[in-house]
């Protein structure tokens, strides 16, 4: 099959840690075709299809120049069997647009993973909102009154913005209050900007568990992303240590609960985070840690999803 891979300047993967690369060798070592390019080389003309440059690579399996391009051309979407939308967040106004680009090529007849509505249906932060049952308490708001009165109710809590990645932006605000006011203006920007709250979970000691989701099943393994020193967030982008666990009972359950209800929503892929047994938010655009879970563990997630993938193409 001719597999094409929507993401992030192929020379700017750390191919040591990077998920899409895994998934390209699978796809290689099970002989399709790789083709790459980047959201800003879609183009959709009046009367025409969705159409993208793209360069045809081949992976080397060197270190370095791990890639060589074959070709470049422009080349209709539908005219893949399958396209893997792996642009990494922030989800902004281009990554929006890009969506729209995608899903205009599935009416033609791409097949796009993750499908671009449900990427667009599933903010990673408000994701969880539908699930309460898994989820600690949260608030989403602007207002300053509102997240007060939640601190005040909670006594120790969570913000972070909606539009976040890697835990930028996080904070915490214990019982004292201390900076809540100048936190709230910072994240809320005078009420411009929606706020998510949520209860502090001192389960975060033991890790931010990251569940992967494959075809609407978990995967047997975690990876716990274990805050370092005094830090509160266990991101391994903020320096959180990544140490993978077998799934436990709960972990298990949260997975099974979800997957078939996220799969069913054109979801091949989500990354669930838990810490304790809470659900924090649920990952939909590029959901990473595969090559942590396969180093440790021995748990090859790579060949997992592409198993999933050559089902879903069927």
């Amino acid at each position: 099959m001719n597999i094409l891979i929507v993401a992030d300047p192929l020379e700017s993967f750390k191919i040591h840690k990077d998920t899409t690369f895994v998934m390209m060798r699978e796809l290689q070592r099970r002989g399709h075709a790789l083709a790459a390019c980047e959201p800003q080389h879609i183009h959709w003309r009046s009367g025409g299809v969705v159409t993208a440059s793209v360069r045809a690579v081949r992976l080397t399996g060197e270190a370095n120049a791990w890639f060589e391009v074959q070709s470049e051309q422009a080349l209709a979407l539908k005219d893949f069997d399958a396209i893997l939308m792996r642009k990494d967040p922030p989800f902004d106004s281009e990554f929006f647009y890009a969506t729209h680009l995608l899903e205009q090529a599935e009416r033609e007849g791409a097949r796009v993973f993750n499908k671009p509505r449900a990427l667009r249906d599933h903010p990673e932060k408000l994701a969880l909102m539908e699930f309460p049952d898994f989820a600690p308490p949260t608030l989403v708001t602007r207002r300053d009154a509102d997240i007060r009165a939640f601190h005040a109710e909670h006594g120790d809590i969570i913000l972070k913005p909606l539009d976040g990645m890697g835990g930028t932006g996080i904070f915490r605000v214990k019982a004292d209050g201390m900076n809540l006011g100048a936190i709230i203006e910072t994240l809320n920007q005078g009420g411009a900007t929606s706020v998510m709250v949520q209860r502090y979970l001192p389960e975060i000691v033991d890790g931010d568990k990251r569940l992967l989701v494959i075809g609407g099943k978990p995967v047997p393994y975690c990876l716990a992303r274990i805050p370092q020193g005094n830090e509160v967030r266990g991101n391994l982008a903020a320096g959180g240590k990544g140490v993978a666990r077998p799934l436990t009972e709960r972990d298990r359950a949260i997975g099974e609960a979800l997957g078939p209800i996220l799969a069913a929503r054109g979801l091949l892929l989500v990354g669930v985070d838990v810490i304790g047994d809470k659900v924090t938010e649920i990952n939909v655009t590029s959901p990473t840690c595969f090559q942590e879970i396969q180093q440790q563990t021995g748990c090859d997630v790579a060949a997992l999803f592409v198993d999933a993938l050559e089902a879903a193409l069927m």
